[in-house]
């Protein structure tokens, strides 16, 4: 039965999950939003002959130990049968700089190594292509095997016998053997000495940037692994930042609410930016600027969507894959997500907060300016006209538009953000403008969404009912910390939506019913608040139980079941490993503090 008990590896191109067999059972290629060629997590019941995945076999033995090798995005798993026999997989995406610029290939490298006994294996190579239909069509040469399909072909070179992978017969393991998936073309070297160069400098590179971190006193471990994380999901080519690597993985057993994350929503990118910011890793910024900048230009007088293609398409029209069951059966699986043409109208706050360091930060490359700024301003004013106007809100409600608390409040930071980037660059008129319209519509949001009888802001103007998005206000510094209407959103939306130690994003209904699963980006958000009344201690107790949430590597999906602690939703989600990120940093003892 599949579950999220997965690795990620991956070079900010192409990235893939792993299992604790070490099949690599998703992999989209060459790219993240690509056909799957590997496709084993959404096929439902897998059969022997099944194809949509990349294995070792070796009869009756267990697994020992799977971690990754320190600092780094290598995933190392180690297997020993009954006789002592053990070997060990090693797997990563090649990043390192060369001839003075990242090489970052589509391109997985496998070394299987012996390391005890006279293991005897069996490589299977079975790649699908158009989301399941078929297996791919394979062409030999003398060391390479290619896999061509309706898609861009990928080629196997490897110094094992090429004959005992499309046979998929057992063989002894005498010393190690490597196998380089990449690119259909004629690779220089020998692959051993490729596998192990290519190995000791993405082992290098992933070390240096981690020290070049600057991350909390306490929970290191978890901020490393968040950050790199989050590293591998940002794509490289175009600044885009993808949601989760996954489509299709339910939030919730037999819900249908099954979407593809393999986009760059502007709302989930301002977090990665921004908690990458935190730990001094600006260069993700840069490059996501350059997207956000170029989506402005491309949009003109278009409205702001909320989501776009990682190399800025527009149509991300939705269609069902039938040739897949779905994870774990619970179909459908989609290709594609119709939240592109959402009225979502906090990604005019979510576009101009996340270019706002640019101007404050002085290790850029390239500096923000007045060009910036201008082009800033044109999602200022669309802020202005659609505060308070209906939406779909954070949570992509499909069947109903109404005027979101939260679309509001990120409308008044694009503002408020303005006023303070005017001010930034001596524009003090702008500055002034900028600043009545955030005074204008903080007066708005003050009055529309508060309840008085709740004693709370609520998720709509006028509504009744609660949001976890909410507990951003202070974080957004839309209010004080120690203001007591802050305070008091905290205690209701506690009291509303808390299901054993987690948090719903809402508890009404919406197109697919009554949520069931607790989003745990929301908990993170809780326990940020919590630390902000004052409740550092409880905070802390209630993060070490989302830690605990987490699989054997350290990363965290969409969703967790708040009776079982099983994870659901895509995987890994960028939300989640945020939140990890920026709870670490607030809840932690300082430097200073520690010795």
């Amino acid at each position: 039965m599949s579950t999220l008990d997965l690795g990620l590896i991956g070079n900010s191109r192409t990235n893939a999950l792993i299992d604790k067999n070490a099949s690599i059972v998703w992999w989209c290629y060459p790219y993240f939003d690509s056909d799957p060629l590997c496709n084993a997590l959404l096929a439902g019941e897998q059969k022997e002959d099944s194809h949509g995945r990349i294995d070792v076999l070796f009869a009756d033995s267990r697994m020992v130990e799977q971690r990754y090798e320190r600092n780094s995005a290598i995933l190392v798993t180690r297997f020993e049968d009954n006789a002592g026999n053990a070997i060990e997989v090693t797997d990563f995406a090649p990043r390192f700089r060369l001839h003075g610029r990242m090489f970052s290939p589509s391109m997985l490298v496998r070394i299987v190594r012996r390391t005890a006994g006279r293991p005897r294996i069996a490589l299977r190579v079975r790649p699908s292509v158009d989301y399941g239909r078929a297996r791919a069509e394979t062409r030999c040469g003398a060391h390479h095997i290619s896999y061509v399909g309706s898609a861009q072909s990928m080629r196997l070179t490897t110094d094992a016998a090429v004959s005992a992978i499309t046979d998929e017969k057992p063989f002894f393991l005498q010393e190690s053997v490597t196998m380089l998936f990449g690119p259909d073309e004629t690779v220089a070297g020998s692959p051993r000495e490729i596998g192990r160069s290519f190995h000791e400098q993405t082992l290098g590179y992933w070390q240096r940037w981690v020290r070049n971190l600057a991350i909390p006193f306490e929970w290191q471990d978890v901020t490393i692994r968040a950050a790199i994380t989050l590293k591998m999901n940002a794509f490289d080519d175009s600044g885009a930042v993808i949601a989760a690597v996954t489509t299709s993985v339910p939030e919730a057993p037999h819900s249908k609410r099954n979407w593809d994350y393999r986009f760059c929503w502007l709302r989930d990118a301002y977090f990665v930016v921004n908690a990458l910011n935190s730990l001094g890793a600006t260069g993700t910024m840069e490059r996501y600027l350059d997207y956000i900048l170029n989506i402005i230009a491309d949009s003109r007088d278009a409205p702001l969507q909320p989501v776009y293609g990682i190399r800025r398409e527009v149509v991300l029209d939705e269609r069902e894959e039938p040739h897949l069951a779905g994870y774990r059966g619970m179909g459908p699986v989609r290709v594609g997500n119709s939240a592109y043409f959402q009225v979502q109208n906090d990604v005019f706050g979510a576009a101009v907060m996340a270019s706002t360091h640019a101007f404050f930060d002085t290790r850029m490359e390239r500096p923000a300016g007045h060009q910036m700024f201008q082009d800033l301003e044109r999602l200022g004013e669309q802020a202005v006209l659609n505060y308070n106007v209906p939406d779909a809100g954070i949570w992509e409600l499909r069947g109903q538009k109404r005027v979101h608390t939260f679309s509001s409040i990120m409308c008044w930071a694009a503002c408020d953000r303005l006023a303070t980037i005017a001010g930034r660059l001596g524009l003090n008129e702008r500055a002034a403008y900028w600043g009545g319209h955030a005074l204008e519509i903080h007066r708005v949001i003050c009055e529309s969404a508060w309840n008085e009888e709740l004693g709370s802001f609520v998720s709509t103007f006028g509504g009744d009912r609660l949001d976890a998005s909410l507990l951003l206000m202070a974080e957004f510094q839309f209010l004080a910390p120690d203001d007591p209407r802050f305070a008091s959103t905290v205690r209701a939306t506690e009291k509303h939506l808390k299901r054993g130690e987690f948090l719903l994003r809402y508890d009404e209904e919406d197109d697919f019913g009554l949520p069931e699963t607790a989003f745990l980006v929301c908990t993170l958000w809780w326990i940020l608040a919590l630390a902000q009344i004052g409740e550092k201690e409880r905070a802390r107790t209630l993060f070490e139980q989302v830690l605990d949430r987490r699989n054997h590597l350290g990363l965290l999906s969409e969703d967790v079941a708040p009776e079982t602690g099983e994870m659901w939703g895509n995987f890994p989600q960028t939300y989640s490993m945020v939140g990890l990120i920026q709870c670490a940093a607030r809840l932690s003892i300082t430097w200073d503090e520690a010795y």
